[in-house]
This record gives C-alpha cells, structure tokens and sequence, in this order.
C-alpha cells in the first residue's frame, strides 16, 4: 500500500468510525456489531502505525489514549466555572422564582436538567477541533485533561461545523461501567472505588491515559461558555445548538413556564433516579433566556438566575442484627453495625460505621433495634435514629469488650481520645492492617499488592512483618487463590521496584504514629538517611518546621523499640532503600541561586527533562514552583506548545526563558 492508497483508506475508516462512533455512543442507536467497529478500529491503527505521517489530531485512534503524562499543567479559564446556588426544599424552589420574577417580571420560563454526579469540566473547540479540556479546579483555573477526555467516545473530537467556541459539561462514570470496574479491583485484591463520582474523577486525574480509556468514561454537555448569544437566544435553543455540532446532551431536559410545574419535574425524578443508567443529586433549574439571565448576573460565587435543588438524602428503616469489631493499624477498635441488607440510594447497605462507645451509647443503639439509615452523602451508610417506639423488650443492650477481639490483650482508652485502643505491637490485626498500609500508593506503591492479596499472604503465614514482603518467592505467589503466572510475576517486578525509593515513601510506609506522607517527606529532607533520624533526640525533631512535639515524640518512641531496630536491619540486608533521593532544599536565604525567592512557573513542553525534576531543582535552590501566571510571578519557563500562561507573561512584562537558557542556568 502506498501513502496516496493509504490516506485515502485512512480517510474512509475515519469517516466510518466517527458515524458509527456518533451512533453508538451519542445517539445510543448501534448500527453495526461492535465486533465490525473494533475490526475497522484495528484496521486504522495498523495503517496509522505504517503511515505516522497520516496520523491527526482528530483520529478516533487516538481514544485509545496516548503518553504517559509528568503532571497536569493549570489552564485559566476564560469564563469562571461558578458553583451553583442550593435548594433543598419546594419553599426553598419558591423563594428562588420569588426573586427572579421582582428581577424580571412575569414573562420568562425556566429550563430544568438532571444533575448528573461527575466532574464538571470545560471542553474548548478551535475551528471545529478539539483543542484542549480541563476540570473545573476553583473555578477560576482547573487542571488540563485534554488526553484523557479525548479517550471519551462520546466526546468529539471534530465538530459538524469549524467554529470555535467553549462548552460546558459533566463528566461520568456510568453504573455499569462502575461495577465493572469495583469488580476488576476485586478480583485484584483493591481497595473498591467509593462511588460513580469519585470513580470518575479519579480516572481523569490519571497520569497515564490508557487508564482513562479503560474507565469507560461518558459525558453530557450542558451549556455553551462565555457568551452563548452569540450562538443562540436561550439556553434551550442553545442546547439544541450543541445537539446539531454532534454534542451529546441529556435528553430529560423540560421547558417549564412556572414554578409548581418545575416543583412537579423535580418531584417526578425522586422516585425515578434510582432506574436511570447514571447517578444523579439533584436537579438543576436555569432561567431560559439568554438576555434575562444576562440582566439577572451572578454573585462572586454564583450565577443569579439558576439553582440545583439537590434531592434529599434517601431514608430507609432496617434492623441492626450484631455489632462486629474491628481492630485498625493503630490498634484503634471500631465497632459497626451489620444491618439486614437494605437498599439505600441505589445500593444495598449490609453495614454502617458505629465510630465509638460513646456514639453507641449518645444514639441508645441496641442489638435488635429497628434503625433508620442513610448514606452521609450519598456515600457512606450511617445509623441516623433509633426507633425506640418500636421496641419489643428483646433487644439487647451492646458491651464494648475489655479486651482486643483479635489477640485478647486489654483494651485501653488513652486520656483525650474517646476510641479503646490495642497497644500490644504483635496485635496480628494491627500488623495485617500496617502492611496493607505500607504497600499503599502512598508508601510504598506495590502495584498489584492489595488488600485482599495482603490478607491471603498474611493468613497463610507467608508474611509476619513489611520485610517479609521481599522475601516472597514466585512459587509461594503461585499458590494463592487466583494467583497466575504473569500476576506473580509483575507483583514481584513491583516489589523489587519497591526498594529504590525515596526515604520518605518507607517512612510513611512504617506507621509511626502522627507522622503523615508530608512529614515524612520533610523528616527525610532533613535527616537525609534512616540512620540519622533513628538517633534523632526530641530537641532535633522540634527544631524542624512543622515537626511538633507529639510527633517527635511518637518518633523518638518508635526508634527506642528493639523490634523497630530490627525490622530496619531486616529491610536493609533485602536491599530497600534508606536514604532520601530527592533534591535537599534551602531556604531563599540559604541560597545564592537566581531562582532563591522566586515564584517561577512552567508551561509548555520540555524536551530534556520532566515538568517533575525542574520543580525539583528550583525547589531545591530556594525556589518556589507556581501553577499559574500572576502579578508575583517572578520567572516563566516556556517549552514547546506554551499556551495562555505565556501570554499572560508577555502581557504582564514577567521574564520569560526558554528550556536552553533554563538548563544553562541550572548547571551553573
């Protein structure tokens, strides 16, 4: 096949697969078997591969997802992406319409959409083509996720038409696609995502966007930014303009001329929400026209003319059958409930956090008690009440135990903490639930090696304390209940990959107490190696910032004990690291850098070295690295590519270097 024969194919399969793409995934109506449209896919990608040159931004190959990112770059946005105003009841409704109607008089009508439960993020379009997406942030400046929208089908990445402009939407993870994905993170031993919205944040935010494509991400678009009068008259009409460019909007969308008949949508969708295929909080109710929305303004925080009414937290009665206990990585014991399977918000809840001994007792919570229950947020399942009218004389009261449930040792309750804590260090509770925590992606990042895995390993006695982690052999992997040969593989590729890092990734790993991944990071910068913080005196801990003196002495404590002393030695004969790698910084004072001081920010490509490593280096030259262009930014590092903050730069007559200049100055 030769380049002219090539483009022309290219050609044809784009065309194709954008039709059946829009069919299948904007208009639900599938024209082909998806086994035609991945044969077709397969066919692009092959060409494309042979014919690099042929490739565009706006291929359909490219939702596969492309780089591997080193961080997200800040994006301005050009119109602020304001919060909306709550409702959350009918008078609450009625006193919105109140002040709308002394605003603009009588003749107006409303539009009211479902809330969907997502990430809000702005989608911006030049001549037709997708330039760049990025989430809402603070309103004002969000994070740039341009290659992980582009691995949403439903997003396209030409329009029907070569204009430009900005649109607004909701990013989401369908409940399907969240159940597939809670099913693959069980089945590899993971901690579950909490629910669809964090679920789909958490995939945008991701570094590498072949794990967005995985997410199966979807998207409704609902409002034009800026100025939508340049577009249409209203915000309905406006919609059905994003309909005609090949956008996909939420089709339950009314026209509401008064407030009782936006009163009756929002109350039909209470008991409707729960059969739709994607989670909704609410609805939100905008005035239509575009000039009385314009005469209505907004706040500092949100526009006048629209409000979410958000649905109230869903209810439901059931029975507390038992209290179970369970003991955490620092021996706190923390007692819930098991409840009668109920289903609560779209889910079935068969448990609840009880917290403490006091809560059980300020709630009158009785084994046998008729409850009510309902998701904190629409997430975390909690006993509200107690309905003691219902009482039968069989329910029975509940005892917190003297004793840890896990290794009989005797409870005690610290002075200030309302929690009965185990403070035996062999507690095989605590000592399954700090290995959990040291392989975490927070520690030391052992890919593969969740929970569940933690718990086999932990229960077969092929690990006691983190050393055993690196003494684990492939035979001793392949014998755990689905355990495959490339599984044991890559999770001991991942353990051996373990032992390199930084110091402050096994300081955090170890659970000493009080000292979270930020101290951990500022104790390895300072000491520089484990020998040194071991023998550190309290005095040498407080005279770090932000070291006080319950920390230093939870460290101090933690090094005094002969099995910290041997775990260590243990950690170091298996080749884990014990230095800190990171650039040691200074102060501005310290320094005689001409970054010491300065706030610098990046934009743009760097072609020799990551955004992470120059932040580092500044860092570590008594620079401060910025996210975003202002009046106090001293310094702008601009690479290839470099978009608005550049600008911006220019605009406000900052200093402005390229990547030589920066380099020249770094290796001085």
């Amino acid at each position: 096949m030769d380049l002219q024969i090539a483009e022309q194919k290219v050609n044809e399969l784009r065309n194709l697969l954008n039709q059946y793409g829009y069919e299948y995934y904007v208009l639900d109506k599938p024209t082909i078997p998806d086994a035609e449209y991945d044969r077709l896919m397969q066919e692009l990608l092959e060409i494309e591969a042979k014919f690099p040159e042929l490739k565009t931004p706006d291929s359909p190959s490219i939702r596969v997802g492309g780089e591997v990112l080193d961080l997200f770059e800040k994006v301005e946005h050009r119109t602020p992406m304001l919060s909306l105003g709550n409702a959350f009841n009918e008078q609450d409704l009625k006193d919105f319409d109140r002040r709308i109607r002394q605003a603009v008089g009588d003749d107006f009508s409303y539009v009211c959409e479902l809330k969907i439960d997502g990430l809000a993020v702005s989608l911006r379009y030049e001549d037709g083509l997708f330039f760049q997406g990025a989430t809402r942030g603070d309103g004002t400046i969000g994070e740039d996720i341009t290659a992980n929208l582009k691995t949403i089908k439903s997003i396209p990445l030409r329009l029907r038409e070569n204009v430009t402009l900005e649109v607004r939407g909701e990013a989401y993870m369908p409940k399907r696609s969240f159940e597939a994905l809670n099913k693959a993170k069980e089945e590899r031993g993971e901690e579950l995502a909490a629910n669809p919205r964090n679920a789909a944040a958490g995939s945008l935010r991701q570094l590498d966007p072949k794990i967005a494509a995985t997410r199966n991400l979807d998207v409704f678009l609902y409002a034009i930014g800026g100025s939508g009068e340049n577009y249409a008259a209203s915000h309905s009409e406006g919609l059905n303009y994003l309909d005609h460019l090949g956008f996909k909007t939420n089709k339950e969308r009314r026209k509401c001329t008064t407030i009782n008949e936006v009163i009756e949508y929002v109350t039909s969708w209470i008991d409707k929400r729960p059969h739709l295929p994607y989670e909704i909080d609410g609805i939100v109710i905008k005035v239509d026209s575009y000039e009385q929305q314009s005469k209505l303004g907004t706040t500092a925080k949100s526009p006048r003319w629209a409000i979410a009414y958000k649905f109230p937290a869903e209810e439901v009665v059931t029975t507390i059958l038992d209290i179970e206990l369970s003991v955490g990585r620092t021996g706190v014991v923390t007692p819930t409930a098991i409840l009668k399977p109920v289903k609560v918000a779209g889910t079935t809840v068969g448990r609840a956090s009880l917290h403490n001994e006091d809560l059980i007792r300020e709630k009158d919570i009785k084994l046998g008690d008729q409850v009510v229950v309902k998701k904190a947020g629409d997430i975390i399942p909690e006993v509200v009440n107690v309905l003691a009218d219902l009482r039968t004389g069989e329910e029975r009261d509940f005892q917190m135990p003297t004793y840890c449930p896990e290794c009989e040792s005797e409870l005690v309750r610290l002075e200030g903490e309302v929690a009965l804590r185990c403070i035996n260090p062999k507690c095989p509770a605590q000592i399954r639930e700090g290995l959990i925590h040291f392989v975490s992606r927070d520690a030391m990042n052992i890919d593969g090696l969740g929970e569940k895995v933690i718990s086999q390993l932990f229960a077969e006695k092929l690990i006691a304390d983190v050393a055993d982690i690196y003494k684990l052999t492939r035979e001793q992997l392949l014998a755990l209940e689905r355990m495959g040969e490339k599984s044991a593989g890559n999770l001991l590729k991942a353990i051996e990959a373990s032992k390199s890092n930084s110091l402050e990734k096994l300081l955090f790993g170890l659970g000493i107490r009080h000292v979270g991944a930020k101290a951990a990071k500022t104790l390895a910068q300072s000491f520089e190696t484990m020998e040194n913080l071991s023998v550190a005196k309290n005095d040498d801990l407080i005279a770090i910032n932000e070291i006080g003196a319950k920390m230093a002495d939870s460290i101090v404590a933690f090094f005094e004990q002969e099995e910290a002393g041997e775990l260590l030695k243990e950690l170091e004969a298996v080749g884990v690291n014990m230095a800190y790698k990171g650039a040691k910084p200074v102060s501005a004072q310290e320094s005689d850098s001409i970054f010491a001081g300065k706030t610098v920010v990046l934009t743009g490509k760097l072609e020799q070295l990551s955004r992470n490593e120059v932040k580092e280096k500044i860092e570590a030259l008594g620079g401060n690295v910025s996210g975003s262009v202002s009046k106090k930014t001293h310094l702008v590092i601009a690479g290839e590519d470099a978009g608005s903050k550049l600008t911006k730069a220019e605009q406000l007559g900052i200093e402005v270097w390229d990547e030589e200049k920066l380099l020249a100055e770094l290796n001085k």
